[in-house]
């Protein structure tokens, strides 16, 4: 399946029906008054999360979407039927922006199941037995039915992992994480074999896991467009800890620790708060003679620098339980902290709020999802009673 994350869209839901003019024409009822329907409401276009996805594929061949209208009223108090709403199913991860209003952040939709109604239909217009005064008995006028709302939508996928790979091309990214969890990249000796990310399912001892990201490789001057750029860090933004992976056998006067400062150098240039994310140091292949006679004098740059430099093999397996570990610790101490922050915070404000805001961030970077539309016949019931 094609890799897709990020698509743009324009969506336009239903317009309200019209609402009816008609009067009563019954046996042995001369004055029956009148009788026009509500038009019924336009339906309303809304994402669901389908945790069964990970690409916006579907997207990248329709781009206009348009939910069904409002059926008008009729006569006999007959209310128009609703519109169907449209449903659109997204990756977990998918974050939604309006193109047309500066790039405002909607909604960023991450769990199963999550729904947000991006367009909302048109209320349906009201019949003329809506209209009907002590002076005016017979009216002869409704309402059209309301627009359905209509938006210009970007929609950006970063995938939801908890530990990010990354490095030069060839380190061997794709080789661990393959060797670490059930994901099956593409695995060649030649640059950028990776093209696309790669998610794993990472599981340890004691039920413990947690989900692993590569992404494609870096190389200087990606954040100007340099390789494959830095259009993919997108997915490390998510992450809690990094596995900057090294190796000793790159050429052309590379060296491990000059790969290091590389590659934080784009982070930096991409976004400061990335490059200031947890980092764990792995200097790869060491099943190689030549790298493990070399361990140790690799390793002590690093360490006057204050950095653990993990020493593995992707290929064997060999140290490879002791980084995942780490890794754990890790991930584990970034998610207390985390949690932490958020109890802070929400001490510090009003309780109730602060609350809400822990439990969902979609509520805080979203508009609060609306509430399903009452359909006609109930509603008609309702003005009866």
């Amino acid at each position: 399946m094609q890799f897709i994350d990020e698509a743009r869209i324009h969506v336009r839901a239903g317009d309200g029906g019209k609402g009816a003019v008609a009067f009563r024409r019954e046996k042995f009822v001369p004055k029956g008054g009148p009788s026009g329907g509500d038009g019924g409401d336009g339906a309303s276009i809304v994402l669901v999360v389908d945790g069964g996805m990970s690409t916006l594929l579907d997207f990248r061949y329709r781009k206009e979407y348009q939910a069904p209208a409002g059926q008008p009223g009729a006569n006999k108090d007959k209310y128009g039927r609703g519109g169907e709403d449209l449903v659109l199913r997204v990756p977990p991860g998918t974050q939604v922006f309006d193109a047309a209003a500066g790039g405002e952040l909607l909604a960023d939709l991450r769990d199963h199941g999550q729904r947000f109604v991006v367009a909302k239909g048109g209320k349906g217009g009201r019949g003329n037995i809506h209209f009907a005064t002590p002076t005016d008995r017979a009216p002869r006028r409704s309402e059209p039915g309301l627009p359905g709302q209509e938006r210009d939508l970007r929609l950006e996928l970063k995938l939801l992992a908890d530990v990010g790979l990354l490095g030069f091309p060839n380190v061997g990214k794709s080789s661990l994480i393959a060797r670490v969890s059930a994901a099956r990249p593409k695995i060649a000796d030649y640059p950028f074999t990776t093209l696309v990310p790669n998610l794993g399912m990472v599981r340890l001892s004691g039920e413990r896991s947690f989900v692993l990201a590569d992404v494609p490789g870096l190389i200087e001057g990606a954040h100007q467009g340099a390789g494959l750029g830095d259009r993919f860090l997108r997915h490390l933004e998510r992450t809690r800890v990094l596995l900057h992976l090294l190796d000793a056998t790159a050429a052309g006067g590379r060296t491990p620790l000059r790969d290091y400062e590389a590659i934080n150098r784009e982070l930096r240039l991409y976004d400061p708060a990335l490059a200031a994310r947890p980092q764990i140091v792995v200097l790869n292949k060491i099943d190689l003679p030549e790298v493990r006679a070399r361990v140790a004098r690799i390793a002590a740059p690093f360490r006057r620098r204050g950095l653990e430099l993990y020493a593995v093999s992707a290929a064997t397996g060999e140290g490879v339980p002791e980084l995942l570990e780490a890794a754990w610790r890790m991930h584990a101490q970034a998610r207390d902290e985390a949690r932490n922050e958020a109890r802070n915070e929400a001490r510090s404000g009003d309780p109730h709020e602060a609350r809400n805001d822990a439990h969902s961030e979609v509520h805080a970077a979203a508009p609060a999802l609306e509430r399903p539309r009452e359909n006609a016949r109930s509603r008609k019931a309702g003005k009866r009673a």
